[in-house]
């Protein structure tokens, strides 16, 4: 992959315009063919809306423009806050996605819903500063790039609106497996804050997975030839208003996106994580089986019979947190949930058994045995598990 970086650029100053559009007095209001549609994801970010809108308008005078702002069914109002920008100038649109969330496949559904031959993904909470807009499309047009990425980690960059070192911890480590899964070298793979032509992206959508929250690396780890990438600085700041989407589910989703990627596809990551979890079940299983059998002298029958239920509990309550963080159950869906996995599990384990007999009566190997059964019930538990336990919930949840 060919990475340049390049030094900051001075942002031009801007006459500030009127708040919006008047549909009466501007000619501006005539709709075009956008040049260059700007993306922006917003999960609760109804009290950005306004200000992330005034700023590109600005930025982007004298460019033929629209701003698509994809919002995830937001409970605090962010689609409202979104149409009525929309109904005041139609250079903004609104896509609302009902039953589905994740940065990701936001950005994906954003961009196919545009013609405009670029593209920048940007960020709802003013975090990403919009004044490199007007130079990374220049960079596009007359340099012969693919994608021009706006990076905290070049010279002249900062990351400083992150929030204390625990954060920048985390965006250090995230970039450095970034890395070593994709094979590339660049500097800022971790960032939000892109722009790229539309035809090198639909040349690889449909690889695309879609996962979590780091759309560019995604993009950069699906493309079937080396992108040529120029890196240009600039400071991350702070927040506007509203609260960070980072947490756990965000790591888990990240680790999703470059197991994906690392298996090409052929292995869904969630049966990784399923595995992963069904195997610290075994220890558990065995850990509480020694200490009621062993320790407590309980009989061999009822302490394998506890130790089931202990694990699959165990199985389930990770299952909750890691495998389907994005579905996650809560209060009272989380023992329907739970009772739907205890009696999935029950037949994969009566199919375990059922297969591993076939087998050893037909070949005699028991190893061989053991471990078709294993897989035939590991893939039960977890096909069943996703449509029962873990269903993705429909427009109506």
């Amino acid at each position: 992959m060919e990475v340049r970086q390049t030094p900051a650029v001075p942002a031009k100053s801007q006459p500030v315009p009127p708040p919006f559009v008047d549909r009466n007095q501007s000619s501006e209001f005539i709709r075009v063919a956008a040049e260059l549609a700007v993306i922006t994801p917003a999960l609760n970010e109804r009290d950005n809306l306004v200000p992330l809108y005034q700023a590109i308008r600005a930025v982007l005078d004298g460019i033929d423009w629209e701003l698509i702002i994809v919002d995830d069914d937001s409970p605090d109002g962010t689609a409202e806050a979104a149409a009525d920008l929309a109904r005041r100038d139609p250079r903004v649109r609104v896509l609302r996605r009902i039953g589905r969330r994740g940065l990701a496949s936001a950005c994906i559904e954003g961009v196919l819903s545009t013609t405009a031959p670029y593209f920048a993904i940007i960020d709802a909470d003013m975090q990403h500063d919009e004044r490199l807009l007007p130079e990374m499309l220049r960079r596009l047009k007359t340099d012969g790039l693919d994608m021009v990425v706006a990076s905290r980690a070049v010279p002249g960059g900062s990351d400083e609106g992150l929030d204390g070192g625990y954060r920048k911890g985390v965006s250090g480590l995230g970039r450095r497996l970034a890395r070593m899964v994709m094979g590339i070298e660049l500097s800022d793979p971790m960032s939000g804050f892109f722009m790229m032509r539309r035809d090198v992206f639909d040349s690889l959508v449909r690889r695309l997975s879609g996962i979590g929250y780091k759309i560019l690396v995604d993009i950069l780890a699906s493309a079937d030839r080396p992108l040529r990438v120029v890196e240009i600085p600039y400071t991350f700041r702070r927040r506007r208003a509203g609260a960070s989407k980072f947490g756990g589910r965000a790591a888990v989703d990240y680790l999703l996106l470059l197991l994906d990627k690392r298996l090409g596809g052929i292995v869904p990551p969630r049966f990784v994580l399923f595995c992963l979890v069904g195997g610290s079940g075994v220890v558990v299983h065995m850990a509480v089986l020694f200490a009621a059998f062993r320790g407590f002298d309980v009989r061999f029958e009822v302490a394998q019979a506890i130790a089931t239920v202990v694990a699959m509990t165990s199985n389930f309550w990770l299952n909750n947190i890691l495998t389907y963080s994005d579905r996650r159950l809560r209060g009272s869906a989380m023992l329907r949930g739970l009772i739907s996995f205890y009696l999935v599990c029950s037949v994969g384990a009566v199919t375990n058994v059922g297969v591993a007999t076939l087998l050893f009566q037909e070949f005699g190997s028991w190893i061989l045995a053991g471990l078709a059964g294993t897989v035939v019930g590991a893939v039960w538990n977890f096909a069943l598990s996703a449509f029962a336990t873990w269903r993705r919930p429909g427009p109506s949840a």
